[in-house]
């Protein structure tokens, strides 16, 4: 059954600010080419807090998540797990099929299957699941099949390595330099969060370092500031690179400063 699939970009994380740290810039420059966004997180980032209930952080963190999609006219929603509860059972892989066939996104953005945290890594493979079987009609949501595979993309691991320290190199570059500041302006929309990083991880300064990772990955293609990417290619899913089709003026090969278009 063929679908009738509008241009929406789906970027479904772990928890509030993943997506900011990551492809916030991406999805800005989407958006400047008439993509709608819609954000996801898995969590409300309950955890993010030395000093408040579950609920309190919870509603200020989906406040945050919301005002930060909003800068780029994008819906926000929570799947309501639980901060480092991810689990890849039949519950949580409902939900996530219930939102890709709720939202019948033509692309997803999720987490890098190799990162420092388990929530992250769970999130993806959630994720490639979900993208997988939303058309799966025996599987029962609220919402009916989706009997489309969206283009799916792995964001940069957390700091550019995984578990071990190796590094997590992206196949693709997205030149985010037109973006920086809208990149900063959503992630200054967490607030809570600079308190927290400062007194868990001893992290202060949490603009500073986006910042310096997405100089880093822009170094890896000769531009001042990079979202890597790589794409799904297992069997079912799309194998042209769609990402690099819409964005082809900043799509780049790590390594090299030329454009990068997979037909």
């Amino acid at each position: 059954m063929k679908e009738k699939v509008t241009n929406t970009a789906l970027a479904i994380v772990a928890h509030p600010d993943d997506a900011e740290l990551l492809c916030a810039g991406t999805l800005a420059l989407l958006k400047d080419s008439g993509w709608q966004i819609e954000l996801a997180t898995m969590t409300p980032g309950d955890g993010g807090t030395t000093t408040l209930s579950r609920e309190e952080i919870s509603t200020i963190r989906k406040a945050e998540a919301s005002k930060a999609a909003g800068l780029l006219n994008g819906h926000y929603q929570c799947l309501e797990c639980e901060d480092i509860f991810i689990l890849y059972d039949k519950p949580t892989l409902l939900k996530v099929i219930e939102l890709i066939r709720q939202i019948r996104p033509r692309m997803v953005l999720t987490m890098s299957p190799l990162c420092y945290m388990v929530d992250h890594e769970m999130t993806s493979k959630l994720v490639q699941t979900a993208c997988f079987s939303a058309g799966v009609k025996n599987i029962k949501t609220t919402s009916p099949p989706f009997f489309h595979v969206p283009h799916l993309y792995y964001l940069d691991a957390m700091e550019g390595k995984d578990r071990l320290g190796q590094e997590v190199k992206p196949s693709m570059v997205i030149d985010i330099t037109d973006k920086i500041d809208l990149k900063e302006a959503m992630l200054v929309c967490h607030a809570s969060q600079r308190e927290w990083l400062r007194e868990h991880h001893g992290m202060d300064e949490y603009v500073l370092a986006m910042r310096s990772f997405s100089a880093k990955q822009g170094r890896l293609a000769g531009v001042p500031f990079g979202e890597g990417f790589r794409q799904h290619l297992g069997h079912a899913f799309p194998q042209d690179n769609l990402l690099a089709k819409e964005l082809e003026a900043y799509a780049k090969a790590p390594n090299a400063s030329s454009n990068l278009h997979r037909h």
